[in-house]
């Protein structure tokens, strides 16, 4: 009975939070970015209306590195880890370059490209108490790593819940740290991350430290944000 009532709880929860949050867009320039990487409510709702599947649903593991790339039964973006995420939002992980494309054209939006997450990320675009209008900064919290969910700074030790995250340069939050970022640039068969992650330190969230991977990969370390013309 105890079990039942918890399934019926969480799954009660989870119909609720996939309604409620929003992810309000930031002006940069000529462009919009969503303040928060795109959260496991968001792309729940989304695969929901179009009964999408992901790969890792369908393959039925996700990644995580251990002795090089191992499988995880069962971690996808609804249990990241292999069991319910403690909050519906946390950013969505374990969602390929083409899974995060495919979001993002649903809500009327795209990838943004490197040179615009960058723009976003380093440059204070808008006016500001905490950070100089027009200065670019060397990481996405200013001059200094600070406060950003990285090994060697908040290190939370997993991605973490983005609305509990501080806000750095333009308002938006998680821009080092948390996940890497699918961003809409390409090499061949790779796309461009950006961002690092919580796995690394923080002197991967510079620009220098953006890193191709292979655009069907995915990972609990791997999630993105859209970026919209309006």
């Amino acid at each position: 009975m105890l079990v039942i009532v918890k399934i019926t709880f969480f799954l009660l929860f989870f119909i609720v939070s996939t309604k409620a949050f929003e992810n309000p867009k930031v002006k940069i320039n000529n462009f919009f970015i969503q303040k928060y990487e795109v959260t496991i409510s968001e792309f729940s709702n989304f695969a929901n209306k179009t009964n999408f599947k992901t790969e890792a649903e369908k393959q039925g593991f996700g990644y995580e590195y251990g002795a090089g790339w191992e499988k995880r039964k069962n971690w996808n973006y609804k249990t990241p880890y292999g069991k319910n995420p403690e909050s519906l939002t946390e950013p969505v992980v374990h969602v390929s370059y083409f899974e995060a494309e495919q979001y993002c054209k649903f809500i009327n939006g795209r990838l943004p490209s490197f040179e615009e997450w960058s723009t976003a990320a380093y440059t204070q675009v808008l006016d500001s108490k905490v950070f100089e209008k027009n200065k670019t900064y060397v990481y996405p919290s200013g001059d200094r790593a600070e406060k950003m969910n990285s090994t060697d700074l908040l290190a939370y030790r997993k991605h973490y819940d983005v609305l509990k995250l501080p806000e750095g340069i333009n308002g938006l939050v998680a821009m080092g740290g948390n996940v890497w970022e699918w961003t809409k640039d390409r090499k061949d068969n790779s796309a461009l991350t950006a961002g690092s992650s919580w796995w690394y330190s923080s002197s991967n969230t510079t620009k220098s430290g953006a890193q191709f991977k292979a655009a069907d990969f995915y990972a609990i370390y791997v999630g993105f944000r859209c970026a919209f013309e309006k």
